[in-house]
């Protein structure tokens, strides 16, 4: 079920969230995720599909639609727009991420970042960016969503964001947290806030949906690793391996496996004309 919110609300609520953190596009994003390739399209999540009909709605019928999927990583979200019948344009700069990727004959990857796609101007129906928006320059990247979105479409940002009441997540989130030292992509929440003061785009609106990915743990740890920021070796890396083990234990169900919950959050704007 799609509920609505004031977006206004949410973007005050995120201004008080700590300002401070590293912008994360200036994080050499080729290099970090170079070797999680295979991780991320093994074990990432997924989208409802709730989150696919709202940025759909009223845009006509999906074999007439392009969409440029942004930050496209190994194509989870531009498979879900290309099985709607949606011809998708995956632009992901990450060679390891392309080629990882499964195909799909609606699907085109192509070597392009969000603030230089190279995509002619008024050319694109949809621009969406799932799990993606929070590493990209925001003004540069809103100015060429812009450019290439024709008039009266549609920009989508989503977000799978971890449930921070369920139980297993929030000890979840405490152990990414510790072995990540605070990472500043944990406090992403805050990325959404120049798309409400952008001038390039209007009507903003929030969909938040429930998402869960059941997995067990070897799942459990494919999805804490694919993550860029969390270590691959060392004793951050082994607290993490003996963290995850514990708290599979102490949650599976009796098929083994645990539910990681999320707030699958969807945010859409209009160009301005």
């Amino acid at each position: 079920m799609i509920t609505l919110d004031d977006p206004l609300s949410r973007s005050n609520q995120m201004n008080q969230d700590d300002g401070e953190a590293t912008p994360l596009h200036t994080m050499q994003l080729l290099s970090r995720f170079f070797n999680r390739a295979a991780d991320c399209a093994q074990y990432r999540p997924s989208y409802p599909d709730a989150a696919i009909d709202a940025i759909l709605e009223n845009l006509g019928a999906p074999s007439q639609l392009v969409a440029a999927d942004m930050g496209a990583g190994t194509g989870i979200s531009s498979r879900l727009l290309a099985e709607r019948g949606v011809q998708v344009l995956a632009l992901e700069p990450n060679v390891a991420m392309r080629q990882a990727a499964q195909p799909h004959p609606l699907v085109v990857f192509r070597d392009g970042t969000a603030e230089k796609t190279a995509l002619p101007n008024a050319s694109i129906d949809l621009v969406t960016c799932f799990q993606s928006f929070h590493w990209f320059e925001p003004q540069s990247a809103l100015a060429e969503f812009r450019r290439i979105l024709k008039r009266s479409r549609r920009l989508a940002l989503v977000w799978n964001d971890r449930n921070q009441e369920d139980e297993f997540q929030q000890s979840y989130n405490r152990l990414v947290r510790q072995v990540s030292s605070n990472h500043p992509a944990e406090r992403r929440l805050i990325a959404v806030n120049p798309l409400f003061s952008s001038p390039h785009f209007a009507n903003v609106q929030r969909f938040v949906l429930a998402y869960k990915q059941a997995v067990d743990l070897p799942s459990l740890v494919g999805r804490a690793t694919s993550t860029s920021y969390i270590p691959q070796e060392g004793p951050a890396y082994e607290q993490l391996i003996s963290g995850l083990q514990e708290l599979h234990a102490r949650f599976k169900d009796s098929h083994g496996l645990v539910d990681l919950v999320y707030n699958t959050s969807v945010y859409l704007a209009e160009p301005h004309a």
